[in-house]
């Protein structure tokens, strides 16, 4: 059914297409192997970035770039006529510029939300997906508050009475993307340490980019309206994290892994020694499938006409909430492993460099 569905797509509209997972949401559509045959519009406030993707695609009938604003509650619903799926990555996403900025944090992530939802509502859009964050889980931050209120208006559009179905997905932490925990740890390796981090008790929930794309794409299909789609991953100790990529990149650049120290520096503000991705309130309304846990809307008797029934589903009813504190963690070799995966070091432990492998 997943890949009938994109298969079979016609338009489709990635918001933010210049971000590390907009880019990469892209490049999976139209990508050489792909049997995607639709358009893809990608639509970004991003001038150098729309400069690049265009240079990039520029032999790809398929995908096309344009500026906009999701702001722009007209222009948005121009740019959707005709699409079937709009895939809404852009948003702020840094936790302290949002908080020294709140009201431009709010006039994109929650007023640009809302002129999403009107826009693909207006146009006829058959499916829109909301890319949210483990911040919005018992939010101390801004950014994470936005994010919240966002996937409450994804849920509230479908009692709009249309046909547009409106869904959300939340996940933790992609590596390598462009200011990720592996992107800062490289660059202080590469200039012989100290690597700093927040608490040796840190845990987070982390996935590859290519991880993040499949998902994203695998919970379109499977919306029925206003669920949380969280998806399952794996978790590591930050501090096992640092010990690994030093062993891994510090002889690249002429160091022994013994010679740089990691140095604890204590937590920011609003942030969290464990990761959230699911309350234990929303273990009351959340069904297990395969790959992801689904959180049904809080308030049923609004969406009585949808029926939550997906395919591999595991169990209706959760015991425990999804918290990085609680799960198993990965061994130092299985996080060696997701590096390889990165294309950050070589499967022989070579490094190849201190890039970010998964930013636009």
């Amino acid at each position: 059914m997943i890949e009938a569905y994109w298969r079979n797509a016609r338009k489709v509209v990635v918001t933010g297409c210049c971000g590390t997972l907009g880019a990469r949401l892209v490049e999976e559509l139209v990508g050489p192997e792909q049997p995607f045959q639709g358009e893809v519009l990608g639509i970004d406030n991003n001038e150098d970035g729309i400069f690049r993707m265009e240079a990039r695609w520029v032999h790809e009938p398929r995908a096309r770039f344009l500026l906009g604003d999701i702001r722009d509650r007209f222009a948005l619903r121009r740019l959707f006529m005709g699409a079937d799926t709009v895939l809404h990555g852009a948003a702020y996403k840094h936790v302290y510029q949002c908080e020294k900025a709140p009201f431009e944090a709010v006039r994109t992530n929650i007023y640009g939300l809302e002129s999403v939802i009107e826009a693909a509502s207006e146009a006829g859009v058959a499916r829109v997906l909301f890319t949210s964050s483990d911040k919005a889980v018992n939010p101390t931050n801004v950014m994470g508050t936005s994010k919240l209120m966002g996937e409450r208006l994804m849920t509230a559009a479908n009692a709009s009475g249309g046909q547009t179905v409106f869904a959300s997905t939340r996940f933790g932490n992609i590596l390598g993307s462009r200011g990720s925990v592996t992107e800062v740890f490289a660059e202080q390796i590469s200039r012989g340490g100290p690597v700093t981090i927040t608490s040796r008790q840190m845990t987070r929930f982390v996935m590859t980019c290519e991880q993040a794309v499949r998902l994203v794409l695998s919970s379109v299909p499977l919306a029925r309206g206003g669920e949380v789609f969280i998806t399952k991953m794996p978790v590591l100790a930050i501090e096992d994290l640092a010990r690994v990529m030093i062993e891994a990149l510090a002889p690249r650049y002429g160091y022994r892994p013994e010679d740089i120290a990691i140095t604890e520096v204590g937590p920011r503000p609003g942030e969290k020694l464990m990761e959230e991705l699911m309350t234990e309130t929303e273990t009351l309304r959340t069904h297990e499938l395969r790959d992801f846990f689904v959180v049904l809307p809080a308030f049923r008797p609004v969406y009585q006409g949808i029926d939550y029934d997906y395919p591999h589903t595991i169990r209706r009813t959760i015991q425990a909430p999804y918290v990085s504190r609680d799960e198993p963690r990965l061994d130092p070799e299985s996080i060696r492993q997701l590096l390889v995966q990165m294309g950050l070091v070589r499967r022989s432990g070579q490094a190849v460099g201190a890039g970010d492998p998964c930013a636009s």
